[in-house]
């Protein structure tokens, strides 16, 4: 009986592969839905730009790699990872923004690699850092959500927009929040509070927090922790990196509140704006990239937890989820060697 040497995911049947980034898509619908409530159309178009783009350099590189196209692409990586770059891009993000993102993440960090199961950094975190450092003004051109805009963005003016461009004065009317305010993310807006003197008190005041949480964010971070425990309960994830990631933030969180409440924010904050629900429960869960073991597993997801609260209260970007990520992916094989299971009846030697 011969014994086949295969990488990572390490699933029964290629059929299983399938079957398992489906599930997480559609554990991802409650989020993706929120998120497009409070976005408008400009965030769908964003999400099937990114998941045909994806699916269309996967066939272009399967194609010059002389391979067979549809067994692989119906395995559902490709999608999945185009829905990941589509829900991290602004909503109305120039469309070659979106295009560079996808095609980023399946030629180079994908299948210069390898393929599926070679690859040693998630592919859309990567493509988000890239694009990140790239374009930044374009990256963190957020509109104003659903409930605090002045002015909503029909499909028509999304797709003009996004396909054709606009004006500083069209999007800046579009970012538009109460009376008039510019708005941004609620870590973004947080981070310029502090740097202009202001205390967390008198930031959490901006129009931006009227409930709290920062309009919208809350309730999309709550949409992927609903999807993200509809995947525990399907058995497609297991808790420990979840369950570490979140676990390392609030604690972080608490204790830097504890010790400088004005100018640390409350561990709810943290779990409940940015990407926190949406990379906790889909991106670093990641079975290709992180840690293998359940403790291993543990391990990587409060580095990324720590991670992210130093870079989100001490460093340059008010959210830091993709460099968390990614720094934990060269981690994980670290991880996994000094915590690799040891065989019954023997001793551990590293």
């Amino acid at each position: 009986m011969a014994f086949k040497l295969a990488s990572s995911p390490h699933l029964n049947t290629s059929a299983q592969t399938k079957s398992v980034m489906l599930k997480v898509m559609l554990c991802a619908v409650p989020g993706v839905l929120a998120q497009c409530y409070f976005f408008g159309w400009g965030a769908i178009i964003q999400l099937m730009l990114a998941i045909a783009v994806a699916m269309a350099a996967e066939a272009a590189v399967l194609t010059s790699r002389k391979r067979q196209v549809w067994p692989t692409l119906s395995d559902n990586s490709a999608a999945l990872t185009g829905l990941l770059i589509g829900v991290a891009v602004p909503a109305l993000a120039p469309w070659w923004i979106t295009t560079i993102g996808a095609i980023f993440a399946i030629v180079v960090v994908k299948h210069l690699y390898g393929g599926l199961g070679n690859n040693i950094f998630n592919p859309a975190m990567s493509a988000y850092v890239m694009l990140l450092i790239s374009f930044p003004l374009q990256m963190t051109t957020w509109v104003a959500p659903t409930g605090a805009a002045l002015n909503d963005v029909s499909l028509l003016s999304s797709l003009q927009i996004i396909f054709q461009g606009a004006s500083s004065q069209e999007i800046l009317a579009y970012r538009a929040g109460f009376d008039g305010v510019s708005m941004a993310t609620p870590l973004d807006a947080i981070k310029t509070s502090l740097s202009t003197g202001l205390t967390i008190d008198e930031a959490l005041t901006l129009p931006s927090f009227s409930d709290g949480f920062g309009v919208g964010w809350a309730w999309i971070n709550v949409a992927y922790l609903l999807g993200g425990l509809m995947m525990l309960k399907l058995k497609v994830i297991r808790w420990h990196i979840s369950i570490g990631i979140l676990g390392s933030l609030f604690v972080c969180a608490g204790v830097g509140y504890l010790l400088s409440p004005d100018t640390h924010t409350g561990p709810l904050l943290h779990l409940f704006s940015g990407a926190t629900m949406l990379a906790a429960f889909f991106i670093a869960t990641d079975p290709v990239t992180a840690a293998t073991s359940p403790r291993g597993r543990l391990i990587f997801g409060a580095l990324i937890g720590v991670l992210v609260y130093v870079i989100r209260s001490f460093g340059g970007y008010p959210d830091a989820f993709a460099f968390a990520v990614l720094l934990a992916n060269l981690c994980a094989p670290f991880i996994d060697y000094y915590v690799k299971p040891r065989a019954y009846g023997h001793r551990s030697s590293h």
